[in-house]
């Protein structure tokens, strides 16, 4: 974006020159090439323009950065590890917004073993969170492919989910205080570690979620948990979707509290991932249509979870609702099992164009999602692949379909709207949800009016009105 501030704005305004002063060289970037890397998201959807990219060290010069944008009428997009699948952290083409990363804002704040809390930072990166609270023996369980790149404060922003859902439950169930810069630049110090506050509206609850268009997240408390002190990773290829869900009922009919990950595959999704994925290989001696991922963990050290496994899988493949199955026996075994899952996404890349689906149905009907979605594209787009994937476990299926081999990608992804409203109208149907993980961002606004509408959206814009009348805040994303 040549020119940085000289464009949109008036020659005699203040504020280029306020904030030059206030962040200093480091924290004010106008030059493209600076500017280049936070201008386009993740999945190459959207590429947009903005005025400046500012990098606060800390909360209280983002404070006043925000009070002086909001004097001026300058939007700010927030922005994180860059990794959103909707386009949330992607200013528009107008070039009249500026791009405020946390990256800087990076300091683990405390981090208590009794409690079993850590306060870190938004910059702060998933993955050092994780080896931060192991180091101090504890566990911080959010834990997903992006894990290496996306921060804290972008991950409650969207309230993530990921592997661990259905033990740990979502970025929210992990939060329990937070601290956030709202859009005048008064700041909300609401980083508290208590288990139990019952005084008034749970504030903390309206930010995370809301993809910074009511305020920026600035530093968060997290809840920890005991690391696990045995582990098992089995990989299973059953007969069906139903027969994997059925899987899933029996180990939780044994051990609930043993299920710490529970993922569904297709074959196809794992054929391609084998064959596109250097080290990929089926540990099974013959390929199925449908695969599960188990993952148990106790933190019990004499927990026997190789015989809970065993005891749970000998009456399922009696049954024939298993038809082979495979469990680690070192940790690179384990390793090298969730490799094949953690991989699809990039399989998918490999193969051509995708159109990914985030959505989620009650856990009892993640079969018929499957099967319906998947053959509802087959007859939208012939020669499309159905590749869904997924945490079976809490009813989250990634349901991504792969363009026909040796199709125009760019023709392909310009029905990327037809497929997700095909998937979308089985979701309806099972009573389900268009965003389960990934957020709304600029990707799913459109559908917000006809699935979120009424009583349910008047209620949100009023809040978007109360907390930031100027509409400053991430604009152009969540609400319509």
């Amino acid at each position: 974006m040549p020119g940085g501030f000289e464009q949109p704005m008036a020659e005699s305004s203040p504020l280029p020159s306020a904030l030059a002063s206030l962040l200093g060289p480091a924290g004010l970037l106008t030059e493209p090439t600076d500017l280049a890397p936070a201008l386009a998201d993740w999945r190459s959807l959207y590429q947009g323009r903005a005025l400046a990219l500012l990098r606060p060290a800390n909360t209280a010069e983002l404070a006043e950065a925000v009070r002086l944008c909001a004097g001026a009428g300058i939007a700010i997009v927030p922005q994180g590890g860059n990794t959103s699948m909707v386009g949330g952290a992607t200013p528009d083409a107008s070039g009249r917004a500026v791009i405020v990363s946390l990256a800087r804002m990076n300091r683990i704040r405390d981090l208590d073993p009794l409690d079993m809390t850590m306060t870190a930072e938004a910059g702060v990166v998933v993955k050092t969170a994780q080896e931060a609270a192991a180091a101090a023996g504890c566990l911080f369980p959010l834990s997903f492919g992006g894990e290496g790149t996306a921060m804290i404060g972008g991950v409650l922003s969207t309230n993530a989910g990921g592997n661990n859902t259905v033990r740990y439950g979502n970025a929210r169930e992990l939060m329990l205080g937070l601290e956030v810069v709202l859009p005048d630049g008064s700041i909300w110090h609401g980083l508290r570690r208590l288990r139990k506050d019952n005084t008034g509206y749970a504030l903390r609850h309206v930010f995370v979620g809301a993809e910074g268009t009511l305020g920026i997240i600035t530093a968060a408390v997290l809840k920890l948990f005991a690391r696990p002190r045995t582990n098992e990773v089995i990989f299973v290829a059953v007969r069906d979707a139903a027969a994997a869900l059925g899987l899933f009922r029996r180990f939780r009919e044994n051990d609930e509290s043993a299920i710490r990950a529970f993922e569904y595959m297709s074959g196809d999704g794992v054929d391609l991932t084998v064959q596109l994925i250097p080290g990929v290989t089926l540990p099974l001696a013959e390929r199925a249509q449908h695969y599960a991922l188990i993952d148990l963990a106790s933190t019990r050290p004499d927990a026997d979870l190789r015989g809970l496994a065993e005891q749970v899988l000998a009456p399922a493949m009696e049954s024939g609702e298993v038809l082979d199955a495979v469990l680690a026996e070192s940790e690179a075994q384990r390793a090298a099992l969730w490799r094949i899952r953690e991989e699809h996404t990039e399989a998918q890349r490999k193969a051509g164009a995708s159109v990914k689906n985030d959505v989620s149905v009650p856990v009892s009907r993640v079969p018929e999602l499957i099967e319906r979605a998947s053959e509802a594209c087959r007859r939208l787009i012939p020669g499309i692949r159905p590749m869904p994937f997924g945490h079976m476990g809490d009813g989250n299926i990634h349901v991504n379909l792969v363009q026909p081999e040796g199709a125009d990608p760019a023709a392909f992804l310009a029905r990327s709207h037809d497929i997700m409203d095909c998937v979308n109208e089985v979701v309806r149907e099972l009573d389900g949800s268009f965003s389960a993980e990934h957020g709304i961002g600029q990707l799913k606004t459109d559908m917000m009016e006809e699935w979120r509408g009424g009583a349910e959206l008047a209620v949100m814009r009023q809040i978007k009105a109360a907390l930031d009348p100027k509409g400053l805040m991430n604009p152009g994303k969540v609400l319509p």
